[in-house]
């Protein structure tokens, strides 16, 4: 079968018809309101190009120098050329045909869905073709050209930066009904930087394509999830829209009246915030949701999850953009510094700010401004330059890797390019209306990706407090090498303030290692949880097939360079790190993941220390790289053992570290306490000779209540200040602390004001927090402790 209908998908069908296509089966099966399609799968793609001969060449050709952007070009023109000009069987194209017309829609929308997409660390945003409004005549053509947009420069670029071979992913094709949408979007379901309980809608006139493309400013409401109140709407200029006409979309103006009116109202948004929450409680996640509303009926077009929650500094959710609303007022007003006649961009010279718009990428930067017009200008761009543009694309994404920044005229912080500007880490401002206009080629500037603002580069140090008295500490690396600036005087969430003295040690989680240095400026005690199956699945491989294809040094080298980017930038701050806990549907991902076991519920299964100690040879292997951390220096380096069960786990585990040369006696390490089982037996466990202890409280929270986040059906009883969880907290600190062994937490519950409260009550060592939760942690720690303090001489 050359094809499968979305009904019959679901997650598991991840490596036949791609990542969206696996979505949509899975938001189908859910009862969720998806417009009916068929997949032609991934495997119809692999068998045209083997079985046409054409695969050899493919491969060969794009296996080129990606920052070598002629090589680039010259490649993606032959490999796109190889597809296109190659004909399909005529058995496939009957199938396809015949399936289109079992739909029972004129109109069809042509989805790629790649086989390696809406993963967990890389969302592959915007890398492959999307065609609207096809018709039967034109529909073979659209599917070769899903398959030849595998091979488009920009697609080349970014799987080489993330690490996924060329020859290992392939494309399966989504052909579903058109919805002629009278308004379409975005929805982020929690804040895409800080992972905050705040949704965030984009929304536009028309067709979605003009938001995801960035080529329009659509309108933004903040929903905070908790309260479920409509935070903040702002409303854009938007100038055009995407419409069906006939068989083609085209760009229309959008009539005056509609320009600056308001997208949706209440009600629509209290519908997309509801499906949103859905949603994510069925992913376990935080989505990226594309959805569309015809006919005041709203549909579900597309899901993934969001790829850079972990590793951004929190940004607030609204930027500092045009048309705010005042929505606590009886009557809806417009701020009177939006700037209506032009379009909603700031013009208040005497504040220095050149241009603003929505914060859309992490941090700030400083550069020369490189303005851009055409694609074929992009060569001009040099490191540290900062690109102008009217609207973001994909197809920069090289040039943003080499940019120290990004503006663009139009876009909204859902685009495309500003989804992977937060994974590059590349600090974005859009939807400034005019910023092409305002600024100049050459001329030196900084921006603010959190703010949304850009200044002139003389206003560097002269605003938000200015360069008084700052202070800056340098810690200096065992390589002799200074780590990074940690500023005191204001955390990272922008909060003009000092770090608090408080006797509980507050400390950071690191999702990733680029996001090391943005951790350590936010003063944090050190690192509570760095996760090493990170490093491991950026390879593209399960470890057993990266070893036996690179070798057993490889392997080790990957997880000490990514540590010690971490341990490099914190020294002496102590780094805690957890050895390999993948559950093992996230191997099964990756090239050698048919090897891994196919287990019902894999969050009870083969993951963590048991995965560890049954494969004691791959196991030795993580421990090596902590032997050649210690030996270079890094003695700041904490070891931690995921998932163990009883005493007997840990011993086991001590044992292998002891045969690999690491002295359990010199060297910091302990447990991660995720499971009654371990919370019951922590008395022997801390005999076993750990010296912390540190809490897990998603599992924890998962495992005592019989709760799986994942089910609908009960989520809503997943509570983490459950008087059981909060029990078995409290026990296991006690019992630690009358064996001289620390105590932290590392899940998100760490960083609740009520589990604080009751962590710092408890007598816990530390908390380690999402890093735009530090300072607010650090300032509750503070009030906690001062109140035991008073009570204590009262």
């Amino acid at each position: 079968m050359a094809l499968r209908w979305l009904d019959d998908i679901t997650a598991d069908d991840l490596d036949s018809v791609g990542g969206k296509a696996a979505s949509l089966g899975e938001l189908t099966a859910a009862g969720l309101p998806v417009p009916p399609a068929f997949v032609v799968t991934a495997d119809t793609y692999r068998s045209f190009i083997e079985d046409t001969g054409i695969d050899v060449e493919l491969f060969e050709v794009v296996d080129v120098d990606t920052d070598d952007s002629q090589a680039l070009a010259a490649a993606a023109e032959r490999a796109q050329e190889l597809i296109l000009e190659t004909g399909v069987p005529d058995h496939v194209r009957d199938e396809i045909v015949g399936a289109y017309d079992d739909l029972g829609h004129d109109v069809v929308a042509v989805r790629s869905s790649a086989t390696a997409e809406d993963l967990p660390d890389a969302s592959f945003a915007g890398q492959q073709e999307t065609f609207l409004n096809v018709e039967r005549a034109d529909l073979l053509q659209r599917v070769k050209e899903c398959w030849a947009s595998l091979f488009t420069q920009r697609a080349i670029y970014y799987r080489q930066e993330q690490g996924f071979a060329h020859d290992v992913v392939d494309i399966a094709v989504v052909v579903q009904a058109m919805v002629d949408a009278d308004t379409s979007g975005v929805l982020f379901t929690s804040h895409p930087s800080t992972g905050a309980p705040t949704s965030i809608i984009e929304a536009a006139w028309g067709l979605g394509e003009a938001v995801v493309s960035g080529a329009v400013s659509p309108d933004n409401y903040v929903v905070d999830r908790e309260s479920g109140d409509l935070e903040e709407v702002t409303v854009a200029d938007k100038k055009m829209m995407y419409v069906r006409d006939g068989g083609e979309t085209v760009e229309r103006a959008v009539p005056d009246e509609k320009r600056e009116q308001r997208v949706l109202d209440d009600d629509d948004v209290d519908r997309l915030v509801t499906l949103g929450e859905r949603i994510e409680d069925h992913y376990e996640t935080p989505q990226d949701v594309e959805w569309a509303i015809f006919d005041d009926d709203v549909y579900l077009l597309q899901s993934r999850p969001i790829t850079t929650i972990d590793e951004a500094i929190d940004a607030p959710a609204d930027g500092n953009d045009s048309h705010s609303i005042d929505t606590d007022a009886d009557s809806a007003s417009v701020s009177a510094d939006a700037g209506l006649a032009d379009g909603g961009a700031m013009t208040s010279q005497e504040e220095g700010i050149l241009a603003d718009g929505l914060g859309a990428g992490p941090g700030s930067a400083t550069g020369d401004v490189r303005i851009v017009t055409k694609l074929d200008q992009l060569d001009k761009v040099e490191s540290g330059d900062i690109i102008v543009t009217e609207m973001t694309t994909p197809d920069m994404v090289p040039a943003m890797k080499r940019a120290a920044g990004l503006v663009t005229d139009e876009g909204g912080m859902t685009s495309h390019a500003a989804i992977v500007s937060r994974e590059l880490g590349v600090p974005a401002v859009v939807g400034t209306n005019d910023a092409t206009a305002r600024l100049q080629d050459g001329q030196r500037v900084i921006i603010d990706g959190e703010r949304g603002t850009v200044r002139p580069a003389s206003a560097e140090g002269s605003s938000d407090g200015g360069d008084d008295g700052d202070e800056t500490q340098t810690a200096t690396g065992p390589d002799g090498q200074s780590g990074k600036s940690v500023d005191t005087q204001s955390g990272s969430t922008g909060q003009p303030a000092t770090k608090p003295m408080t006797g509980t040690e507050i400390k950071v989680n690191v999702s990733i290692p680029a996001a090391a240095e943005r951790a350590a400026a936010t003063g944090a005690d050190g690192v509570g949880l760095l996760r090493i199956e990170h490093m491991i699945l950026s390879t593209s491989k399960t470890p057993e097939r990266y070893i036996a294809d690179h070798g057993e040094r490889a392997y080790v080298d990957e997880i000490v360079d990514g540590v010690r980017t971490v341990a490099e930038s914190f020294y002496p701050r102590p780094v805690r790190v957890r050895t390999l806990d993948a559950p093992t549907d996230e191997f099964r991902q990756l090239d050698g993941g048919e090897d891994e076991p196919n287990e019902h519920n894999p969050m009870l299964g083969y993951r963590g220390i048991r995965r560890s100690l049954d494969r004691p040879e791959t196991f030795r292997l993580e421990l090596e790289a902590f032997r050649r951390l210690y030996d270079m220096g890094y003695d700041n380096v904490e070891l931690m053992l995921p998932l163990v069960t009883d005493a007997e786990d840990v011993l086991r585990a001590k044992a292998i570290m002891e045969d690999v040369g690491l002295d359990p006696e010199k060297r910091s390490w302990g447990v991660m306490v995720e499971t009654p089982a371990s919370a019951l037996s922590i008395e022997s466990i801390c005999e076993a000779g750990i010296d912390f202890a540190s809490f897990g409280t998603n599992d924890l929270t998962q495992y005592t209540l019989a709760v799986d986040r994942n089910n609908e059906n009960v989520a809503d009883r997943f509570d983490e200040l459950h008087p059981a969880v909060l029990e078995l907290i409290s026990s296991t600190i006690e019992t630690c602390r009358e064996h001289d062994v620390a105590t932290s937490i590392c899940g998100q519950a760490g960083s609740k004001p009520e589990m604080v409260r009751h962590l710092v009550n408890s007598g816990v060592t530390s908390i380690s927090a999402n890093i735009d939760a530090v300072f607010d942690v650090q300032q509750e720690v503070k009030r906690v402790e001062q109140r035991l303090l008073l009570e204590s001489v009262r």
